[in-house]
This record gives C-alpha cells, sequence and structure tokens, in this order.
C-alpha cells in the first residue's frame, strides 16, 4: 500500500518522507511513553512467545479444517487452553510463585547464628515525618515520600519540597528548589529554615512532562535498558562533593521464563536550574548518570547507604519460603512456608530501615543501613517470629537471616504486637490512635542479646486513615519478643531506655534465666532493720558532727552558769 502511495508522484513521496521522519522523531522523543509497553514485553516473553506459537498453530488448523464440528473443537481447545493458563498463572498466582522461586535460586543467601545489635535508633515513624513535612509547606507545595539515608555521617530523612500535583500549572514551569533534611533519632523532628535546605532541581517526581523524575530517567535508557529496566524509588543525599543529588533507585529484569527483578544499579541527577539547554538534554538523551551495581563500590556516598528499591526487597525476603524446597510452600506442605506480615492500620509495611551493627556476628557484612523484615508463617492466626532477614539497603548481593524457628526461640511476631500494647493500656481511646510501625530494638542487656520491638502510638484521622499524627513527643514502646511484655518508655531520654527495660523485666528475667544484678547503684543505708520474732530493732545512725556540737553547747552553758 505505501509502496502503490510512493509511484503516484513527487507530492506523495514528499509527504511520505515527512511523515517518517515525523514519526522516526516521536518514536524517538517519546520513548519514555512507549518504554512500560516494552518493559511489559520483557516480563511476560516466556508467555507471550507460548500464547503467540499456540494461538499461530490453532488457527492454521482452523483455516485448514472443511469439517465444522473439526473447526468447533479447535476453538474449544483453544479456549480451553487460554483458560488453563490463566486459572493456574493468574488466579493460583503460580506465574508470581516461579517468578519468586526463580529469584531464591539467584539470591546469595547467608546464614548468621548470632543478631546484630541495632543503633541510631530512629524516634518517628515514617507516617508521622511525612505528616509533620506536609504541615511545613504551604498550599502549593507538596512533600516527596521521606526516605531514611545517610547524610554527613548521620542518619536522616530527607524528602523534596516540590510544587503540588493538584496545580498542573506548577508541575509545568516550576522547579524543586527545597529538599528536608531532619535528624532521624531526636524526638523533635524541626522543619524550620536550618533543616531546609536551598537546592534546585530542574526535575522533580511530581513535575510533569520531560520534567517529571521517571520520564527523565527513562529517556536516559539506551535500548537494551528501555527492555530491562525500570526506575523506582527516589533518594535525596549528599555525593562525595557535598552537593545534593537525586538518587534513583533501578530495578533489572533478569531471565527468560519467568523474569524476575533485581537491583539495578543507580541513575544519579545533579542539581541544576531549569533552561533551554537543560530542556533539549532531557528530550533527546534525558537526565542523570547511569552507575551499575559493579560500579558503586567506587563512590563511598553509596556504600552503605540507601538505595534499594523495597519492591526489590520485598521479593527477596519473601522468596525465603523456599528454604524447605519447591514444593514447600504449596498449599499442601506449607511446613517452613513465611510471609511478610501485613498490619491493616500501618500505612508503612516491611521493610522497616533500620541501622544495625554486624561488628560482633561473626560475618562480611557492613555496619549501616539494611531493610529489616520479620518473617511469620504464613497462616493468619500464627504470630511467632520465623525469621529475621536482613538485606543491606545499598544493594549488595547479600541477604543475611536468622532463624528464630529452628532455634526454637518462641518469640512473637510483628503482628502480634498490636494487641499486646492495646491490653497494656486500656485507658486509651484505641478508635482514634493505633501503635504502628514495629521495628527491631536489640541490644545487650542483663548479660545477652534481647529482642524487642520498638513501636509508636499515633492518632489516625477519622475521615482519612492514612493521615497520622505529627507529633513531637510521641508515645513510645518496646516489647519483649520472648516475654511479651510491654514497657512504655521516655521517648525524651532514650539513654536511660535500657535502664527502664531492665527495672521492670528483672526479676523475670532472674527467675527464669538465673542472671545476676545489674544496672547497681551505689546506696547508703540510714537504717538497720533486722527481724526478730514479731519485733522490729532499729538502730539509729549516729552523726559524730552534731555529737560534738551538742557537747560543746553544754560546756559554754556551763561557763554562763559559773559566771552568774
Amino acid at each position: 500500500m505505501i509502496k502503490n502511495y510512493w509511484n503516484k508522484g513527487k507530492k506523495q513521496k514528499t509527504i511520505t518522507i515527512v511523515t517518517g521522519l515525523i514519526l522516526l522523531v516521536a518514536l524517538f522523543v517519546l520513548r519514555d511513553d512507549y518504554q512500560p509497553a516494552l518493559l511489559f514485553v520483557r516480563k511476560f516473553i516466556f508467555i507471550i512467545l507460548l500464547s503467540a506459537t499456540v494461538l499461530f498453530f490453532g488457527l492454521r488448523k482452523f483455516r485448514n479444517s472443511a469439517s465444522t464440528g473439526k473447526r468447533i473443537g479447535i476453538l474449544g481447545l483453544l479456549v480451553v487452553f487460554f483458560g488453563i493458563l490463566y486459572v493456574i498463572g493468574w488466579h493460583f498466582k503460580m506465574y508470581d510463585y516461579m517468578k519468586t522461586y526463580n529469584v531464591f535460586n539467584n539470591l546469595n543467601r547467608i546464614e548468621i547464628n548470632e543478631l546484630p545489635l541495632t543503633q541510631n535508633e530512629r524516634i518517628q515513624p515514617l507516617q508521622n515525618i511525612s505528616s509533620m513535612a506536609n504541615e511545613s509547606v504551604g498550599e502549593t507545595k507538596d512533600v516527596s515520600l521521606p526516605h531514611l539515608v545517610r547524610v554527613d555521617g548521620e542518619n536522616k530523612w530527607t524528602m523534596a519540597i516540590q510544587p503540588t500535583e493538584k496545580y498542573v500549572w506548577q508541575g509545568i514551569t516550576d522547579n524543586t528548589e527545597e529538599v528536608f533534611s531532619v535528624s532521624s533519632t531526636t524526638p523533635f523532628p524541626r522543619f524550620s529554615n536550618e533543616n531546609r535546605i536551598p537546592v534546585t532541581f530542574s526535575i522533580g517526581e511530581s513535575l510533569k512532562f520531560s520534567r517529571n523524575t521517571y520520564n527523565a530517567v527513562v529517556q536516559r535508557f539506551n535500548i537494551f535498558q528501555l527492555f530491562t529496566m525500570e526506575p523506582s524509588d527516589t533518594f535525596y543525599m549528599k555525593n562525595d562533593t557535598g552537593q545534593w543529588v537525586q538518587v534513583v533507585s533501578l530495578i533489572k529484569w533478569k531471565g527468560f521464563l519467568f523474569p524476575y527483578p533485581t537491583f539495578g544499579g543507580v541513575m544519579v541527577v545533579n542539581n541544576g536550574e531549569h533552561d533551554f539547554s537543560d530542556y533539549i538534554e532531557r528530550i533527546l538523551i534525558g537526565k542523570g548518570t547511569y552507575i551499575s551495581p559493579e560500579e558503586m563500590k567506587n563512590y563511598p556516598y553509596l556504600n552503605g547507604q540507601n538505595t534499594l528499591a523495597e519492591k526489590v526487597s520485598q521479593l527477596q525476603a519473601e522468596s525465603l519460603k523456599f528454604l524447605g524446597g519447591f514444593s514447600d510452600p504449596l498449599p499442601w506442605n506449607m511446613e517452613t512456608a513465611v510471609k511478610i506480615p501485613e498490619l491493616p492500620k500501618d500505612q508503612n509495611q516491611q521493610p522497616f530501615v533500620t541501622d544495625f551493627d554486624f561488628s560482633d556476628t561473626n560475618s562480611n557484612a557492613y555496619s549501616g543501613l539494611y531493610h529489616w523484615f520479620g518473617l511469620e508463617p504464613v497462616g493468619e492466626e500464627r504470630t511467632s517470629l520465623t525469621f529475621s532477614v536482613f538485606i543491606p539497603a545499598d544493594g549488595s548481593d547479600a541477604l543475611y537471616y536468622y532463624d528464630h524457628a529452628s532455634k526454637k526461640q518462641g518469640y512473637a511476631g510483628v503482628s502480634a504486637m498490636p494487641l499486646k500494647v492495646k491490653e497494656s493500656r486500656k485507658e486509651y481511646d484505641w478508635t482514634a490512635n493505633t501503635p504502628v510501625e514495629f521495628r527491631p530494638y536489640i541490644k545487650d542487656i542483663a548479660g545477652r542479646k534481647r529482642m524487642f520491638f520498638l513501636g509508636t502510638v499515633s492518632a489516625i484521622s477519622e475521615k482519612d486513615a492514612g493521615q497520622f499524627d505529627g507529633s513531637a513527643t510521641p508515645d513510645l514502646v518496646l516489647i519483649d519478643s520472648e516475654y511479651r511484655d510491654v514497657i512504655w518508655i521516655d521517648v525524651k531520654h532514650p539513654s536511660k531506655w535500657d535502664k527502664t527495660v531492665y527495672d521492670q523485666l528483672n526479676e523475670a528475667w532472674r527467675s527464669s534465666e538465673g542472671i545476676g544484678y545489674y544496672f547497681a547503684e551505689e546506696t547508703k543505708s540510714f537504717d538497720i532493720v533486722n527481724q526478730v520474732s514479731d519485733s522490729t530493732i532499729v538502730i539509729p545512725m549516729i552523726d559524730k558532727k552534731a555529737e560534738e556540737i551538742e557537747r560543746l553547747q553544754r560546756q559554754i552553758d556551763s561557763l554562763k552558769a559559773v559566771e552568774n
């Protein structure tokens, strides 16, 4: 058809050439718009090829059959085939099952025999930080999702102050001009000027068209990356020269039969103003510098940093359900199958980014930020802690796990925590408040490492369940996962938490574990109590200075009497 149109004349040739050039330019410039379709083909390449092959031969057989009965039979077989493919693959989720199994087989699993200690405990949960940040900006601004990252050697919540998505014009014309950088270890997070960093990014998560972070990063992909990569979480941090940058975590899809997601490195976007040259760059080649997982070791600011997409770490943690074998997670087995527990009222689900100290665990793991998961048995009524999973937040090729179940520790898991907190304070109005985000708290107390869960009591809006109270002094609780006791702690004095825990539980520990006495303080006794039969003898303390003063006073009184 195109050839016939071409041969009609000069005008038709000109139109064909111009149209072809326009389509070519559009294909190049608009690749961020059709890239999800390319990625879809990559994710389901095996299913697409299988379905296309069956459909091709089925329809060819259908056309070559003269009998009406055979044609109906062929159509029936095609319907049955695609019906079975849908039911098994999607309804019973066997496609996801096989994808997770591929993750398990390609995972560098390392079992540790000792839990790491937690350090630099973050006080506020993610949703409280998000609420307080949004309370500190104006009508035309939004705050991006907070992420816990390392800035200048400290753990901080960072998030961009960006044009709101409610007003489209701001998303087209404005820049991202400020970043919040708030300490995660203080109970008093301040969103004032010293924590409000002026820095300009010409692209942002809420900006429109080519200025959107997703679009700009996709434009930067080469032809092969368009089929295998997708942008994920966006982090804000300082690079090795002290400049603020956007670090976009990338997900790379591997495999043929059942492709699975892995950490694909990062795309680093430098700060800068929006101008015409910046516009041309975004349109033609996108924005950002690609750093592969193998190259990240050459950038100190990315080592031990939080750059891993949670979508990847969640699938890696979930894949531990295959530790008992390929068939163990099937409905008729499930002896060692586990799940990532979800708490309905907790808006921030696992993983919880936590700072761990691995120095005394006899492993090669670094001390720093990890994605932590507390895996539990698959049954809804089972809430025991089966595995603690530690996935390096910088995307390192490793997964560390501690097997609580095989050690028969009998620890309670995250799912059991909310009810224990509510039972400990019945006077609370638990319809308007809820305990959230139970992250691990592991400390060496009274002679051994003990595992607790640190939770925060937050108020929730009745109209919007996602609106958490942003209190600067929230109520905090520690729950002993072994003894199930709830300890309410003072958020303003973290240095006293271990002592508070010991004061409440030391008698229980001594009676069941036979431990000694810890946190001993020097005391001065003023009374000596001695129980003899039914009487108590109290020996008063003798103050020698007072006795000497009394003796001298008597001498003075006697001299005065002689003079008179």
